[in-house]
């Protein structure tokens, strides 16, 4: 289906009953609600709710980058979950999708009932990392406007973080590959500069106040992500850490494992 919310047209991919337990589920860079079509199947008694994020997908890509601010899209998923009733729902993020849900929970804790976060983080907490990371992502904003998606997509998928990715199946390498050239140019480059990791505000400061139940995903080849879970679970009040044997995309390399876990974390809630 389709949702306006603040002028943007969001794309949002229903499955389940409307009376069961609601999981909502946020993608990441370069992402959209495809990723999780091999793991929604694992969970048939929650009504699953798959959102595209701004420039992503088959979502709104607008050509003002202010329109991206974090603070933005967080107004936008207020809407949008205000427009589908829900509440007490269970957010799940992915990533840069992590990060807005992270975001999200601080900002509007009431509406959700728990946080279940692969590989996020709460952003930068040193001005200067956060300047150096600003200046990193818009040098590849001019990248994939100059250049397009394709040699953005071949060097992406090179990256250190998705070396884990290059042992899986061939046909689930060119189902992450389609996913990625299927995007907008304008749409990931103003992504990175409106709500990259050094763009949005820290929030880790809000991590001793934020008292929903949080499930903290990192896979065990992916070390960077799993000490930022670490430091992130001694300022939650209550979180609980678990580590899978993966890289950075558990979702993708693990479906089964990952669905699995998430459903045994819903399950003792509902």
């Amino acid at each position: 289906m389709e949702l306006m919310a603040n002028g943007i047209r969001y794309h949002i991919e229903m499955t389940g009953d409307e009376d069961c337990p609601v999981l909502v589920l946020l993608h990441g860079f370069t992402g959209s609600t495809a990723t999780w079509n091999p793991v929604i199947e694992h969970w048939p008694d929650f009504r699953v709710v798959a959102i595209d994020l701004i420039g992503h997908g088959k979502s709104d890509s607008p050509t003002d980058k202010n329109r991206y601010a974090m603070e933005r899209q967080l107004e936008d998923l207020e809407s949008i979950f205000e427009k589908l009733d829900l509440n007490g729902f269970s957010l799940l993020g992915y990533s840069m999708g992590g990060r807005t849900a992270l975001a999200y929970a601080c900002e509007y804790p009431d509406r959700i009932n728990e946080l279940i976060l692969e590989s996020a983080s709460p952003g930068l907490l040193q001005e200067a990392e956060r300047l150096q990371r600003q200046e990193a992502d818009a040098r590849l904003a001019q990248e994939i406007l100059k250049f397009g998606i394709k040699p953005f997509v071949a060097k992406w998928e090179n990256i250190s973080l998705f070396d884990s990715q290059k042992s899986l199946p061939k046909n689930v390498q060119q189902q992450i590959r389609q996913e990625r050239l299927a995007q907008s140019a304008q749409g990931l480059a103003n992504s990175l500069l409106g709500m990259g990791t050094g763009s949005q505000r820290t929030y880790w400061n809000c991590l001793q106040d934020l008292n929903v139940p949080v499930l903290l995903l990192t896979g065990e080849l992916d070390s960077k992500f799993c000490a930022i879970a670490q430091r992130m679970q001694q300022l939650l009040p209550n979180a609980e850490h678990r580590i899978i044997s993966a890289g950075h995309a558990i979702h993708v390399e693990k479906p089964a494992e990952f669905a699995t876990m998430v459903m045994e974390r819903l399950n003792q809630n509902y």
